[in-house]
């Protein structure tokens, strides 16, 4: 393939018209300097700038540690590399093929988004698994990072520099929803397959809603309530509509993974590279060790507001873990696994020993 001229002064992860610009801010200060600007050596002060495309997502650890990536990369690398953060650069449902098509340098991705497509991405929304944040990266450390990373890169296209999740996920509701029965015959917003499932098998009726539907969705009556995260629900203040916020740890936590074009990661210098890994790796660990403090700040904020938090009691947690209403997630769960190629009751197996809990059968 024939590839075109690129200056070897210009960063290759710039746009297409900001190269141009460069190339022709380059010639004139070649014709002043009278020919000697390439003389000097100017590897030593090349910056690289970064587009990062993100998500709304105000108030969750999600936010807060992807919109520090700037500064903290400016830090390490010394300013030579500059990063760009944007919730407006591509819609939330392309952020990943945003990364392989390159339209983005990086980007922050949800898990939960592509958990149809790919249901090893959704293991964290199959009722009664993962609960806990510390249990999400005990199986990421064991083997599911490792997998996901192997993933990104072959479907994808894209190298994983972090990985994250999200504040606790809770149901706010206009009415109370705090047995099995009051899931009936409401609307309620959900964001992945598994929990889709398990509301249709409860008599509810399952909507998908982009977050930016949502608000003016409870106002007209379009849901009657919605799963989503503490950290998000306070910031965009669902519970001054939907004044229920009760917690039924299903499907509780959701992943996130900052990614980065191959092209684009690999025009950095070896070095910088390692500067930019050393601080992905800082915001992994603080993604996990902050998670309390994320939720805990989000959960004061609405008590102040007069919210009451309601956590569903064990006899009604174990009349939601019956098959009848766990049973079709799991099923569509495997299903899916098989059309994609992998055993998937294995893969879940492997999660329950690796937590330490009991076969699934």
């Amino acid at each position: 393939m024939k590839r075109s001229y690129q200056h070897p002064a210009v960063p290759r992860t710039l746009s297409k018209a900001r190269k141009e610009g460069f190339v022709r801010k380059l010639a004139g200060a070649a014709l002043c300097m009278g020919g000697l600007f390439f003389a000097a050596s100017p590897a030593s002060a090349q910056e690289y700038d970064l587009t990062m495309s993100v998500i709304v997502s105000p108030g969750d650890g999600y936010s807060i540690l992807t919109q520090s990536v700037p500064e903290r990369v400016a830090k390490a690398t010394n300013g030579k590399v500059k990063v760009t953060v944007s919730d407006s650069l591509v819609p939330p449902a392309q952020i990943a093929t945003a990364i392989r098509e390159g339209r983005v340098d990086m980007s922050a991705a949800l898990h939960t988004y592509l958990a149809a497509d790919e249901p090893r991405m959704g293991i964290f929304n199959l009722p009664g698994l993962i609960n806990t944040a510390q249990e999400y990266k005990k199986v990421g450390d064991a083997f599911w990072f490792e997998d996901t990373k192997k993933i990104w890169q072959e479907k994808w296209g894209a190298i994983v520099l972090a990985n994250g999740v999200w504040c606790t996920q809770q149901l706010f509701s206009k009415e109370p929803i705090k047995t099995l029965e009051d899931f009936k015959g409401k609307r309620l917003r959900v964001h992945n397959p598994q929990t889709a499932e398990v509301v249709n098998a409860l008599g509810g009726k399952p909507v998908p809603l982009p977050v930016p539907e949502i608000y003016p969705a409870l106002e007209r009556g379009v849901i009657d309530g919605l799963f989503t995260s503490t950290c998000v629900g306070n910031a965009l203040e669902y519970w001054r509509l939907a004044k229920n916020v009760q917690n039924w740890s299903l499907g509780p936590l959701n992943g996130w993974a900052i990614l980065a074009n191959p092209a684009s990661w690999n025009s950095l210098p070896p070095e910088v590279q390692q500067q930019v890994a050393g601080v992905m790796a800082q915001i992994q660990e603080e993604a996990f060790s902050r998670y309390d403090e994320f939720v805990g700040n989000a959960m004061k904020k609405m008590e102040s507001e007069g919210v009451t938090f309601w956590v569903a009691p064990d006899a009604e947690r174990d009349r939601l873990m019956q098959a009848k209403y766990i049973g079709p997630s799991y099923d569509a769960w495997y299903k899916r696994a098989k059309e994609v190629g992998f055993d998937g009751k294995a893969y879940i197996e492997k999660v329950r020993a690796v937590l330490g809990k009991p076969s699934g059968g």
